[in-house]
């Protein structure tokens, strides 16, 4: 059941969508490679540590990439989320152009209480992004929509880094 905005695509749109929708997981080579660096995150940000949070997903999200041959991804760990009138702006991908390499921006702090955001709620954010990444070089996808697929993707990511659906 495509999400309402399916309906105002173009024909074109609509095929990558159902593509996109069609993919249900990532299939990570050896997630327990992964674990280490994984495990460690909760640690910084508990200590509100936005360098050592910033170098630890780096580290995961390329190693990740690294596995699945996609292309590195800059990845910044910013302090506090941006917020406006529509609520707070969790994380961003910006897609690689000309000389300039893919990023993912992740914030580490709520933007009403300032507060370091909990681990599951950062990591899921931070697959969020790197499933967009994935749609584009790892995938394939010419665009990168908000499908049940695509969550399904961030879920099946979560859980492979992560061993387990809940932790």
């Amino acid at each position: 059941m495509p999400f309402q905005y399916y309906y105002r695509l173009s024909s074109r749109q609509q095929q990558v969508y159902r593509a996109s929708d069609r993919i249900q997981a990532i299939s990570v080579p050896a997630p327990e490679e992964l674990h280490s660096v994984a495990r460690r995150i909760p640690e910084a940000l508990a200590a509100a540590d936005r360098a050592l949070t910033q170098t630890l997903c780096g580290k995961l999200v390329n190693d990740l990439g690294t596995q699945l041959n996609a292309p590195r991804v800059r990845v910044c760990v910013r302090a506090t989320r941006p917020s406006r009138s529509w609520g707070e702006l969790h994380g961003l991908y910006e897609p690689a152009e000309d000389s300039t390499s893919a990023q993912i921006v992740v914030w580490m702090r709520t933007a009403k209480r300032r507060q370091v955001v909990a681990f599951k709620t950062f990591l899921r954010t931070l697959l969020h992004e790197v499933c967009h990444h994935l749609d584009y070089t790892h995938l394939r996808l010419p665009d990168s929509y908000h499908t049940e697929g695509f969550y399904k993707r961030e879920s099946s990511l979560y859980t492979a880094l992560t061993g387990g659906p809940g932790r």
